[in-house]
């Protein structure tokens, strides 16, 4: 009998637009393995939708604690660990917990340190929970930050992107902590009308880079979508090159069916008809 990966997935689940938990839970299920959501908030809507005053945010904390309790009880194994949006600093504990308790040597630990996107910092992201995201981050395997995570982590100033292969390849390496963990920085580009990510692979040493199509526009929860198709190719055996491929080419057709039916750039993009593509 064939085994089946079981994914804690640490991610909020928000009422409108694409992302997150709406986001993982059909994806890593398309892809052979079990997800077994520990939400973090539930959201009426993901945060760039307008009229955040009167936005439902329900921090999920106490829960978190609640379900970890139940799982040790049940003795759980996960063959991944996969952390996105937290709802509160309270919660990096909790995750820490969650790695403590249930990571084992051949567990994959992947944290997308979801901090902010195009320069800003997410709304509901204190400078608390910033910092202390970068700590967490130093207990991952592997970490998923796009350009303005990746800048967070590193102290730089968003403007020093680097637009070269070659500075990026400098940014891989120092995310890497001295080759101790594996790297894959989405929204990468180094020529007009190109897009992609590069991963720097801890197992093999190595950085490569997958590029595709810039579509015209950008929508919202791609990097949930790009994130959740890396994981389910590292977990059916592929390289974290192959992986990578995968999942760049996967997200820009998403994009180009999102644009084609002129769908909402809040809404996220339509991905569902094309899971079977990742069968």
């Amino acid at each position: 009998m064939n085994h089946t990966p079981r994914v804690a997935a640490v991610q909020d689940l928000s009422g409108l637009g694409r992302c997150s938990l709406s986001v993982v839970l059909p994806v890593l299920s398309v892809m052979g393995a079990q997800c077994c959501p520990l939400p973090t908030a539930v959201l009426s809507a993901h945060t760039a939708f307008p009229a955040p005053e009167r936005s439902a945010f329900q921090d999920l904390t106490d829960t978190m604690e609640q379900t970890l309790e139940h799982w040790e009880a049940l003795d759980l194994t996960f063959d991944a660990i996969y952390s996105g949006f937290l709802g509160s600093a309270r919660q990096i504990g909790v995750l820490r917990r969650l790695i403590r308790q249930f990571r084992r040597r051949e567990t994959l630990v992947l944290v997308d340190p979801v901090m902010g996107d195009r320069g800003k910092v997410y709304r509901t992201y204190t400078p608390e929970l910033c910092a202390q995201m970068a700590e967490l981050s130093a207990e991952a395997g592997l970490i998923t930050p796009n350009l303005t995570e990746a800048a967070l982590l590193l102290g730089e100033d968003y403007r020093n992107v680097p637009t070269s292969q070659a500075g990026m390849e400098q940014w891989l390496s120092r995310l890497s902590l001295d080759g101790k963990r594996s790297v894959v920085i989405t929204g990468v580009s180094f020529a007009p009308k190109t897009i992609g990510a590069g991963c720097f692979d801890h197992s093999r040493g190595r950085i490569h880079f997958a590029m595709a199509r810039q579509e015209a526009a950008s929508f919202y929860g791609t990097g949930d979508l790009f994130a959740a198709v890396l994981l389910g190719g590292l977990l059916r055996g592929e390289t974290l090159a192959e992986a990578t491929a995968l999942a760049v080419d996967f997200v820009q057709k998403c994009v180009a069916r999102a644009l084609a039916a002129g769908s909402p750039v809040l809404d996220g993009v339509p991905f569902e008809p094309l899971l079977r593509e990742l069968l």
